[in-house]
């Protein structure tokens, strides 16, 4: 079972791919590539935004539960590099109530992976948790932050 969990974290282990590519730099992309994954399950939820965002809290929820089950604590972090599944939960929060335009989706990448990787102070509260509810949550506040800078955008310059 642990191996179910596992190929769940990793995103069917899309994460071990940057480290046989670059050896010598340890996790480089991981968090790159989870989030990529990201892109196609927007297409599979409902377009229907009161639909996706109940598709949404159900895999926050899974998430939470796929990163208590799995052990992968080689690092010695409490959010080891090659679990994935975070990236791609703030990945589709990035992607809540937007367009599925490819000028969205490319925004909300950019903006998910800047706030995800410089963690401002909303998701630096989320990254100090030392536990799944932790590890998935500081990459939605992220992608929350990344969805809010866009719907502000949209207000202000696209429909003003």
């Amino acid at each position: 079972m642990q191996i179910i969990w596992r190929t769940l974290a990793t995103g069917f282990f899309i994460s071990y791919l940057p480290a046989l590519v670059i050896p010598f730099k340890k996790n480089t992309g991981a968090g790159f590539l989870g989030t990529l994954l990201g892109i196609p399950l927007v297409y599979v939820l409902p377009q229907d935004y009161l639909l996706y965002s109940i598709c949404l809290l159900v895999f926050w929820v899974f998430a939470v539960l796929v990163c208590k089950k799995v052990q992968l604590k080689s690092t010695g972090s409490h959010d080891n590099p090659k679990i994935v599944i975070d990236e791609i939960a703030g990945y589709l929060t990035a992607m809540l109530f937007l367009p599925r335009t490819w000028m969205y989706f490319l925004t909300a990448f950019v903006l998910f992976r800047l706030f995800d990787t410089l963690k401002p102070w909303f998701v630096k509260t989320f990254d100090r948790m030392e536990n799944a509810f932790g590890i998935v949550f500081d990459d939605v506040a992220a992608g929350l932050m990344a969805n809010i800078l866009i719907q502000i955008f949209v207000i202000f310059f696209v429909r003003g």
